[in-house]
């Protein structure tokens, strides 16, 4: 069903059951709205740091996560409100992509999007900017609970981005999301199907009662 599931269907169906805090904020954007995305988190938690410690290797924990993707996994990178670092760029975007990854997301910035636009690998970020997180911040801890953009992800929460933002399913409600999603995509088809035939809105709504 993943091919046929978008934003705003998740979000609506997250809304009934009364989770209306599960989609990620404007600000964050996919690098390349024609890609979507839809995969398991790995969370990684970002630290500010004000100095680059001399004989100390910052990227530590980000090579670890990475390197231990597997098919259809998401790098979820909390890295804060100081938009101080562009944690995700090509190299990483490589790194990924070649372990299967579905994509990425963070309420950091990106860099180097020329060419990850160019590799057809789904971003999704807080900014686009130069700076490398370097002496900017660093991880503490991955697979642990984090806030992403305000939104709470676990490790292994579904995630899905398209051009509408991102959203996160947690996993305890995904069968659930899922039962309803394709309930709801069922009526969206016949209410699509009659408003294309002339049917007045209003006669089609309270009909379906989809909007």
């Amino acid at each position: 069903m993943q091919d046929r599931l978008f934003t705003a269907l998740l979000s609506d169906v997250l809304d009934s059951l009364g989770h209306m805090h599960q989609a990620l904020p404007a600000r964050i954007r996919p690098l390349d709205e024609a890609c979507r995305m839809a995969g398991r988190a790995r969370t990684a938690l970002y630290l500010d740091v004000y100095e680059a410690r001399e004989g100390e290797n910052p990227y530590d924990l980000e090579i670890d996560l990475v390197d231990s993707l597997q098919p259809g996994e998401i790098p979820v990178f909390a890295c804060g409100h100081s938009g101080r670092i562009a944690p995700w760029g090509e190299l990483l975007s490589t790194a990924a992509q070649v372990r299967g990854s579905s994509g990425a997301l963070m309420d950091g910035m990106v860099r180097d999007v020329t060419a990850i636009r160019a590799m057809g690998y789904p971003v999704f970020h807080g900014g686009i900017g130069p700076l490398d997180s370097k002496g900017r911040g660093k991880i503490v801890a991955v697979d642990v609970p984090v806030e992403c953009g305000g939104v709470r992800v676990c490790p292994g929460d579904f995630v899905f981005g398209d051009a509408d933002g991102a959203i996160v399913v947690p996993r305890a409600l995904e069968a659930e999301v899922a039962r309803r999603a394709e309930v709801k995509l069922k009526g969206e088809k016949e209410t699509l199907r009659e408003l294309r035939a002339g049917v007045p809105l209003r006669v089609v709504f309270e009909k379906y009662g989809i909007l």
